[in-house]
């Protein structure tokens, strides 16, 4: 499945730099946080802040870069077909 990325800037009050996933569709699946470098928990990593439909969840895993990510989506929406 391929994916469109498109930046975004998120109001989390302190890491702002995001990502909209879409898919084929143009549909909205996924809003990614980059989060900072002074970040005590995961400096650098990309956060799931909000899935949606397949995605929906408990599930906010962190991804080291944005090729993991949409990897992980991916398998995601194969594993529901």
């Amino acid at each position: 499945m391929t994916f469109s990325l498109q930046p975004l800037r998120v109001a989390t009050g302190f890491d702002d730099e995001g990502m909209m996933i879409l898919d084929e569709e143009k549909r909205l699946v996924a809003v990614l946080v980059h989060l900072s470098d002074e970040n005590e928990v995961a400096p650098g990593q990309w956060y799931l802040e909000a899935g949606f439909g397949r995605l929906d969840g408990g599930s906010h895993p962190l991804f080291s870069n944005l090729d993991q990510a949409q990897a992980w989506i991916s398998q995601r929406f194969e594993n529901r077909r």
